[in-house]
């Protein structure tokens, strides 16, 4: 008696921009889904309009560029979830999509990569350090300035090898890149310092990593749900309530980071710190903020929001809404 062949599970069609670090991301959240679910997962590349725009972040808006065409596959059902940097995410959530999961978090900080192994008080008179974000040129020169040390911030775009690239071939001394990319890319040996958050805050939720579904699909939700750490989801989201009330996009000269206290077990505080700044670093808003953690998950994300809502008030209060320009609402 012969038995009926197993009908094969349909693969899970994970969506993800085409860049070296992102397939990187994507293959590492793909990996766990398999585990998770026993079912293939398949990554969908897609092309997104960050990627084949060559003008700088600044002046193409910054704020989605990286994910919309990715949404929009979502919403049109060409594949079932997408995986995100999530620092690259807008704040407010999209209509018919849900944030299921933000996996345990990556170092936050940058790093430095510089010629000759240089760190950063090293620098030579006049060095040239390549960076495409507005916060990290703010702060990289307020940094400078105080000790004395004269660099000249160069707005440069391109994927990770490209920006390496610039510091290899002698074009620019250093370049600043997160560092979290550099661990999932298998790189972070080339950095020559990473760069303490007392000198440079972060972009908010730099280094964790976003995984979106359609909110109809309330099995792959629960199931993706799973990979979620509170944690890091608390963390993140004081970080982008503080940029959303500030509202400022994902390409304005506004940093933040959540550091939890306490240990894994029993995480009982968090520290909230913000910066705003002019990209020539001459004057920076700089505030911090201390609350509890309560235990519950829920409750601990609706604390982080108030935190992040109530230190951009005080940012704004000190002029922070000045130093950004046109703010991108």
């Amino acid at each position: 008696m012969s038995s009926t062949p197993a009908t094969p599970t349909a693969p899970l069609r994970l969506g993800t921009r085409r860049s070296a670090l992102a397939m990187a991301q994507s293959g590492l959240i793909a990996d766990a889904v398999r585990k998770l679910t026993g079912r293939p997962v398949e990554l969908v590349e897609i092309t997104t309009y960050g990627d084949v725009s060559r003008e700088q972040l600044a002046q193409i808006g910054g704020t989605g560029v990286f994910v919309s065409a990715l949404r929009e596959a979502l919403l049109r059902g060409e594949i079932d979830f997408a995986v995100h940097s999530l620092k690259d995410l807008p704040t407010a959530e999209p209509e018919g999509l849900v944030l299921a999961a933000i996996p345990r978090r990556e170092d936050p900080r940058d790093a430095l990569i510089a010629r000759d192994g240089l760190t950063f008080a090293e620098l030579p008179p006049g060095a040239r350090i390549g960076t495409g974000s507005p916060r990290r040129a703010a702060q990289l020169n307020a940094w400078a300035r105080s000790f004395g040390l004269d660099i000249e911030t160069v707005p440069i775009r391109g994927n990770v090898g490209t920006r390496i690239g610039y510091v290899r071939s002698g074009e620019l001394d250093a370049v600043v890149l997160a560092a979290a990319g550099l661990i999932r890319m298998g790189r972070i040996d080339e950095a020559t310092e990473i760069l303490d958050a007392d000198h440079i805050l972060p972009a908010p939720g730099q280094g964790a990593l976003a995984v979106e579904c359609a909110a109809s699909d309330a099995s792959l939700t629960a199931r993706l749900a799973e990979l979620d750490d509170p944690h890091t989801r608390a963390a993140v989201t004081a970080e982008r309530s503080l940029l959303a009330a500030l509202e400022a996009g994902c390409s304005a000269p506004v940093g933040a980071l959540a550091d939890l206290l306490g240990d894994a077990q029993d995480v009982t505080e968090m520290r909230l710190r913000g910066v705003v700044g002019t990209t020539d670093g001459s004057t920076l808003v700089q505030l911090s903020t201390t609350g509890p953690v309560p235990a519950s998950p829920g409750e601990a994300v609706s604390q982080a929001q108030i935190m992040g809502r109530e230190l951009a008030t005080e940012m704004l209060a000190k002029g922070a809404a000045g130093l950004m320009g046109e703010r991108a609402l």
